[in-house]
């Protein structure tokens, strides 16, 4: 049940909008005057709206895969990809217990390379198959971890490839005679990607339920067709989102059913890479903490998937709140088309094109500079300066550029607890590079709200990529380098700070 409170007027009022402009029968018609005049980057972008029905004719294709593998032997499925290729397998591989006589799914995305070693090191190459995941078939880290697990292998039967037809990574595919090449509909964003063969190749490998998670959501397509708001989840929760913003409530904190809450990954690049432009947007924030009422500032909407005791008491404190049921794993489909449907529409609700990145390219261009030239030396500043610089509206983001499985991940989570509590703004916590390819976007783009904490781990050990000059240390180093300077460059409160500033605001 819904719970609006200060937003209820605009939430209305972009129901209404909406309603008048037809949006929900002109999206699914793919009428991009939607969205805008031009049809670059939103007529081509819509086959995320039929993928389930396309997959469904792809059957035979994914569970000959499937079989193949698990009768092989595998042990290990490792997922090689960046945002929209990796974050679903990611939601998969910690929603879905290991499936018996099938392999474990993994997920590599990051540039860390005491992180890259321990994968190749517990995915030893006689027992993993290597799915290499990128749409434009050119991502920088994907390709360098091809290059290191072609070295490692130098099996081309351990190597699967996901992209869109015709890139640099399919003709290496058939060039090399890897074990398959599943090339994806080029109509389809990578945000939008989860229920394709981005998802689903991955799924197949290990075992899960593929097939469960088209039924669900073809079983929810139904209503969100529907123009009418009381059927329609995705026309209700695309209101609430424009609606929150419209009202200065831009923080759209979520706060999912422990069984899934790693959807909130996905989640964070659906919503911000695809609102965050043209100084407004959908700031998500996910993996926070649920607090009292009073650590809180009045920019906040919650929206929570399944039940949260925690909510009721937000609710009656006035903070506006929307509640989603949750299946579990096994409604993961459903949720993903309802989001992917409200997103689309809370674009239309605000006038922007929710399919294209227009600031993306900036971090990437930034860090192949930084590579060609060479790195600088980057100042920590206190923490204390920068802290003194927030504001109500505000929010800060740490971005650690650090091994995502080591315990600093934790000790981030405590700073932002203490951050969020002592200052009542709201936190986020990014791990680099994945952050650039799924917040990233609304960073640079989104509303100048943002106080950006950059935190760089050492790197005790280093991999080299075969046929660059540079090692992953190096790379990981110039990401984050040069997505400082691009932040700079838009004028946001951005810096380096050190781990012990950190650890000691939680004191």
């Amino acid at each position: 049940m819904d719970e609006l409170g200060p937003i209820g007027d605009t939430v209305a009022a972009a129901l209404d909008d909406l309603a008048a402009r037809g949006a929900v029968g002109r999206l699914w018609s793919g009428d991009h005057t939607l969205w805008q005049d031009d049809p670059t980057e939103v007529a081509d972008r819509l086959g995320w709206l039929e993928v389930a029905g396309a997959m469904a004719s792809q059957a035979e294709r994914l569970q000959v895969f499937g079989d193949a593998v698990a009768a092989e032997g595998f042990r290990h499925v490792v997922v090689m990809g960046m945002g929209g290729s990796s974050l679903f397998p990611e939601v998969l591989a910690r929603s879905f217990p290991p499936q018996p006589g099938r392999p474990a799914l993994r997920v590599l995305d990051t540039t860390d390379p005491a992180a890259v070693q321990r994968v190749f090191h517990e995915c030893p190459a006689p027992e993993a198959l290597f799915v290499a995941s990128s749409k434009s078939g050119t991502t920088i880290e994907t390709r360098s971890h091809l290059a290191s697990v072609l070295e490692h292998t130098g099996d081309p039967s351990h190597v699967v490839v996901v992209t869109d037809p015709d890139t640099p990574l399919a003709e290496e595919a058939t060039a090399r005679r890897f074990r398959a090449l599943f090339e994806n509909p080029p109509d389809i964003g990578g945000r939008y990607s989860a229920l394709s063969y981005f998802g689903l190749v991955p799924a197949a490998a290990a075992g899960v339920d593929w097939e469960g998670l088209l039924a669900s959501a073809a079983a929810v397509a139904p209503a969100l067709r529907s123009p009418d708001p009381a059927e329609n989840p995705g026309l209700r929760l695309a209101a609430a989102l424009a609606g929150a913003v419209r009202a200065g409530r831009d923080k759209v904190t979520l706060v999912v059913d422990g069984e899934i809450d790693t959807i909130g990954l996905w989640l964070e690049q659906l919503l911000a890479e695809s609102t965050g432009k043209h100084g407004t947007g959908v700031v998500p924030i996910a993996g926070e903490r649920l607090g009292p009422p009073e650590v809180y500032g009045d920019d906040r909407l919650f929206v929570g998937i399944g039940e949260h005791h925690g909510l009721a008491p937000l609710a009656a404190a006035g903070h506006p709140v929307v509640e989603l049921p949750s299946e579990g794993p096994a409604g993961l489909g459903a949720l993903v088309l309802v989001w992917e449907v409200a997103t689309a529409l809370c674009g239309a609700a605000l006038g922007i094109n929710p399919f294209d990145q227009p600031n993306v390219a900036e971090a990437k261009e930034a860090t192949a500079r930084v590579l060609d030239q060479g790195p600088s030396v980057v100042e920590a500043e206190p923490l204390a300066g920068l802290l003194d610089r927030v504001g109500p509206g505000d929010y800060v983001a740490i971005q650690a550029y650090v091994d995502p499985e080591s315990g600093v991940v934790d000790v981030l989570e405590d700073a932002r607890t203490a951050i969020r509590d002592r200052y009542r703004v709201a936190t986020t916590v990014g791990l680099g590079p994945r952050f650039l390819h799924s917040t990233g976007q609304l960073h640079k783009g989104g509303p100048p709200s943002g106080v950006f904490l950059q935190v760089v781990g050492d790197d005790p050990v280093d991999v080299a990529i075969p046929g660059r000059p540079f090692g992953f240390s190096a790379l990981k180093h110039a990401q984050a380098e040069g997505d400082l300077l691009t932040l700079r460059a838009h004028g946001l409160r951005a810096a380096r700070v050190t781990l012990d500033d950190l650890v000691e605001v939680t004191r």
